[in-house]
């Protein structure tokens, strides 16, 4: 895929999830399972974390083995942008946003778009605005995965 088709892609996708993420339809999302499995949905569904913070494997598929542990971005913007990241973070219990924040830091990021000190993530990642529900679920899930 060519870098403007990709970069297209990025901004269609972080904008159905600006959109999706003020107001999941929780119609759609998983009826039984608790807040766990409503946190996954809203991961792997909604917000499409998985894309930007899953490695993927040679064949292009996400490596389901380590989910969320960070990777290089295979997109970037065609034109320069201030402070853009080319590798996403591992967002797991294991990694270090989550030594430095906790489950509590990733909440409040989560609901405001900014961490405890008051920081924003850089591009590609925009700033999420979720219910307090939704984003304690998907603190939820990430408890899940080591």
């Amino acid at each position: 895929m060519d870098t403007m088709r990709k970069t297209l892609c990025c901004g269609v996708v972080v904008l159905m999830f600006g959109c999706a993420a003020v107001g999941a339809d929780t119609k759609a999302a998983p009826k039984t399972g608790g807040d766990v499995e409503y946190g996954r949905y809203l991961v792997e569904n909604v917000g499409l974390c998985v894309d930007c913070h899953t490695p993927r494997l040679d064949n292009g598929q996400l490596d389901k083995t380590r989910p969320l542990k960070g990777t290089m971005l295979d997109f970037q913007p065609v034109n320069p942008v201030p402070h853009w990241k080319a590798m996403s973070p591992d967002i797991t219990t294991s990694g270090p946003k989550w030594a430095k924040w906790g489950a509590a830091g990733f909440v409040t990021f989560l609901e405001s778009g900014e961490w405890p000190d008051r920081d924003t993530a850089d591009p590609p990642m925009p700033a999420y605005h979720l219910h307090a529900r939704d984003a304690q679920a998907i603190v939820d899930y990430l408890k899940t995965l080591k």
